[in-house]
Order: structure tokens, then sequence, then C-alpha cells
């Protein structure tokens, strides 16, 4: 299978080949979208005027300058391009993405006018990034069969005889098309590095990674093999991928002294500060229709149970263990302890790093909901690399013990009402979630204590339809975000940025009116889906009772 390089994406070696440029801008799943080449063309002019205009010398970065890209086509005309932060602005809603300059090769695809692009579940098609597009063409070229996108992060298998995009793990087939357009504009003024804000958006990035995928598995999780719509929320769990039934807040500290490495059954991400208080605005409304409904404020506590803990308010960690297992007199000796691995008949595998006064190394309980039994000493380990909340998760089957806490940025979550109903939801309005979080300092329960961690795209919005279903949603996220779960800081895997707000496993609506990036509506599975996720977390309908 082939597995070509792909082109260069930095500035040309030699003024006699000035290579193409492609200007791209980011989506909500952090991929990389060019524009169409016309539209590149007119980008390209302005950003070569505008460069030899004097604002900076020749081949660097203008200090200022904006680009109207409804000059190049109409249908683009609520969109700017900011040069001097590297991006796009939508002035009639204030959202904003990234958007870069990338050089190739004069005989690339780019240079050919050559986009390959892949279809959604709606019948829409959309480019692949352009390196990969690069990629594609160099094996088409070539005469292969095939070509493997793997290098590129993607789990997807090309086959250019059918035109077919298969998902290497679910089998899922999507056709792809070789579209010829005007070659992309020659570069003549070497650009800048990427230094404007990026998306940290992380609800896919956890499954399969980022790229062309749509709903269909990547948000509709009735659609997954082995799951159903119709199922409760740990049939709809069971069926995920690993990522969403195993979290651990970040990645923890290496036990070097233990006899086996522990081996959870975990996805490692960031996990999120506790810092700064931000403020949201004070009076803020979400007006449609000529309709003004006031925003609803949930704040984070002032006192989390992680600080209650690090202040030694609450049970100490051989405590909370002993709260929730069960003492076995006779363990199940060929059984493996699926912490440290080791046999259940033999010491815990932490027991040379790990130690306590009233728990010794031998001594095997179960936990008393889901009785899946493990060294105790090993849980406390666990415990002790974890938030210290109070709370406990099976490693094996992921029950929760306790109230589950997260390490989530201190923020603000503002809610709004307005009359227009979103696809799908005809029937009722529309609910606006508005979550405000803003640039801090690590605590020292966090990956990196004392260093700053950054906020980019905030604020965020979100939606539900105002049904008595999205309403439920809607209490259930202000508990998760009052327990700190929404939110999380860690590395983005969309641009590789350490110590950022990202997503935490509950999936959220950033688009109203078209679901082709699977962050939008309609999409008849996801009020389902996001109460399975939330009952990952340990938010159920029992939290809203009193």
């Amino acid at each position: 299978m082939a597995t070509l390089p792909a082109a260069s994406t930095g500035p040309p070696s030699t003024p006699q080949d000035p290579g193409v440029a492609v200007w791209e801008w980011q989506d909500e799943l952090g991929s990389w979208r060019p524009y169409w080449s016309s539209v590149c063309s007119y980008i390209e002019q302005s950003f070569q005027a505008l460069t030899l205009k004097g604002q900076r010398s020749s081949g660097t970065w203008p200090a200022h300058g904006s680009i109207p890209l409804g000059q190049a086509d109409p249908s683009l005309a609520p969109y700017v391009i900011d040069l001097s932060s590297l991006t796009q602005f939508r002035q009639n809603t204030g959202t904003m993405r990234a958007v870069r300059r990338h050089i190739f090769p004069l005989d690339s695809a780019a240079g050919q006018g050559v986009v390959w692009e892949w279809q959604n579940d709606e019948g829409g098609w959309f480019p692949y990034e352009m390196t990969i597009c690069v990629y594609l063409e160099q094996v088409f070229a070539l005469s292969q069969p095939q070509g493997d996108l793997t290098s590129f992060g993607f789990n997807y298998e090309i086959d250019f005889a059918s035109r077919t995009q298969r998902n290497k793990t679910t089998g899922y087939q999507r056709k792809i098309r070789r579209r010829v357009d005007s070659p992309y504009p020659v570069a003549t003024v070497a650009g800048p590095p990427h230094t404007g804000p990026t998306c940290s958006c992380q609800q896919c990035l956890l499954n399969s990674g980022t790229g062309p995928i749509t709903s269909r598995y990547r948000h509709s999780m009735g659609n997954l093999p082995g799951s159903s719509g119709m199922q409760g929320a740990a049939g709809r769990t069971a069926g995920l991928s690993s990522s969403l039934v195993g979290f651990v807040p970040y990645n923890k500290p290496t036990i070097s002294g233990a006899r086996s490495m522990p081996k959870l059954n975990v996805h490692n991400t960031g996990t999120a500060p506790q810092s700064v208080a931000v403020g949201g605005p004070s009076s803020l409304h979400a007006a449609t229709g000529g309709v003004s409904v006031p925003n609803l404020p949930v704040s984070v506590s002032r006192l989390s149970k992680v600080k209650q803990a690090l202040a030694g308010g609450a049970d100490s960690p051989e405590e909370v263990v002993k709260k929730y297992f069960e003492e076995l007199k006779v363990p199940p000796a060929d059984e493996d302890c699926t912490i440290c691995m080791e046999k259940l008949g033999v010491p815990s595998g932490y027991s040379d790093v790990c130690s306590s006064k009233t728990i010794q190394p031998e001594i095997v309980g179960k936990l008393t909901k889901c009785s899946h039994a493990f060294h105790i000493l090993c849980m406390l380990a666990m415990y002790t690399n974890g938030n210290k909340d109070g709370s406990l998760q099976c490693p094996s089957c992921k029950t929760i013990y306790g109230e589950k806490t997260g390490t989530q940025p201190k923020g603000k979550m503002y809610v709004s009402t307005f009359p227009r109903s979103l696809p799908g939801h005809e029937d009722c309005g529309s609910i606006r979630i508005s979550y405000y979080i803003d640039k801090g300092i690590q605590g020292p329960e966090h990956p990196s204590p004392g260093a700053p961690y950054t906020a980019r795209g905030f604020p965020r919005f979100c939606y539900l339809p105002d049904s008595e279903k999205g309403r439920k949603v809607l209490k259930l996220l202000k508990v998760a975000w009052k327990r700190r779960l929404i939110f999380t800081v860690g590395t983005s895997s969309t641009t590789g940025e350490n110590n950022t707000v990202v997503w935490n496993e509950i999936h959220h609506k950033t688009e109203m009116y078209s679901n082709t990036s699977g962050h939008g509506y309609p999409d008849p599975n996801y009020l389902d889906n996001v109460l399975a996720e939330l009952a990952a977390q340990g938010v159920t309908e029992d939290c809203l009772r009193p």
C-alpha cells in the first residue's frame, strides 16, 4: 500500500521555484479546509499587496490588514480575514476560525488545481486537507490501487478503483472524488509561521482523531456497531470506543518502582486548572426574531472537592477507598488485578512504591456495587494519583462511587432561550448555552502546577431544543458544569498546544442549522447520546432529586 510522504508545506527553497500558496481555514473538528482556488488567488493577491505596501519589510507578516472575502465570492460576504491574527471572522455571528497559508510545489496537486473530496452522509462534498490532496494525487499518478492515511493521523484506507474511503476499524465506506479546478496562485512572498489563535475543540478527538468523519460514527452512538439507540445509558456506553469508557483526568506520574506497570483501560488527556475567576458579561441577552431573553448564569462552586481534599477537609485516601470496598477473606487467586496486572493471590504490584498503615499489599477487596475485585492497595495508588475528590471509578466497568468531579477552570455558564426551532425539533424553540472561561494559572492538583494555561475560542456557544428532553439535558449539564466536568486542560490534539482548555467527553452542539461537521442539527440521536455521556460521568437524573 502506498505511503508516500506529503508534500512539504514550508516556504519555497529557491526563488526559481516559488511554489503555490494554499490558504485554509480550520473547522470545528480541527481539520484544515482549503478555500476554492479562486478565493485563494484573491487572498494571496491581497496578502502580497499588503506585504509589499510597506507596512513591514518584504517577506514578513503585515502588522495590520484585513481581507473581505465577499470581494472574491459573494456567498462569503460575511467573512473577513484578519492578517495580524491569522483569523477568519464572521461578521454576523462573531464566529472566529484560524486560517493558515501553506506552500506547495508547482507540480503538486495544488499547482495543478486538483482537489480530492469526500462525501458526507447528507450527500455534500468536502475537500481533504491540501496535504492529503497532494499525497492522494501522488499515489493516483503512480497508478497505485490504494492509499493509506494513517501517517496523517486518520484511520482510513483509500481505494482508487471504487473511489471510496474505508474506515479500517469499522469498515464503513464513503465516496470520494477527484475534482480539477484552476491552479492555486503562485506564491511570490514568503509567508509567516502560524501564530494566530487556534481551535481547541476536543469533542471528537477522543474518538479516532480528526478528519473527514461526519456524524455517522462520531456523534451518533446509536449507529455504532453493537449499540442501539433504544438501549439504556449503560448499553449505549458499552457500545462506545474505549476512549469514552475509560477517562483519567490527566497523564498520571509513572510509578517506576512497581513490579508491573499499571495497565488501566483508560484514555489520558489533560486536566483543568482552578485559577482566575472569569466573569462573563453582567447582563447577556440572546435576541432572535425580535425576542430577547435574559441569560441565567451558572457559576462554578467556589470551593471544589479537590480543594477540600487538598485542604484536608475530606476523608483520607484510605478512608475513601475502604468506604467502597468489601474485603475478601478468600480472594480469587487465579484472577488478575487489572490495575497492577499481578495475580490476586500475590501482593500488589504497587507495594514497592505505595504503602499504607491500614492497607496491606496482599489484601484484596471487591467494589460494593459492581463486585469487581482488585488489590485494595492498587486502588489506593490509583486514587492518590488522581483528583482525590472522594470518588472512585471501577477500572473494569467504569461504575462511579461517590460524586465524581473534574478540574475544569473557573468560569461562567449562561443560558438563554429563543423561539426559533432547530432542525429536527420544529415543535419547540431553542436553548443557547454560553460558556466563558479565561486563561489562568494551574493549581497544585493539575499536571503543571504554577504554569499558565490558555483558553482558545471562548466564549463557546452551544444549542439544545427547548423540549422536555432538551430541558432535562440542560439541567444535567448544569450539574456537570458545577462538578467541573464540561472542560479540562490538556494538550490539544488539533494543534498540539499544551496546557490549554479543551472539551471533556460530553459532546455539545455548537452549530444550529447544519450538521456537516457533526456538531449541529439535525441529529436524532444526540439527546440520548449526551445523556449516556453524562451518565458515564456520574451525572444522572438521580442528581436532580432533592
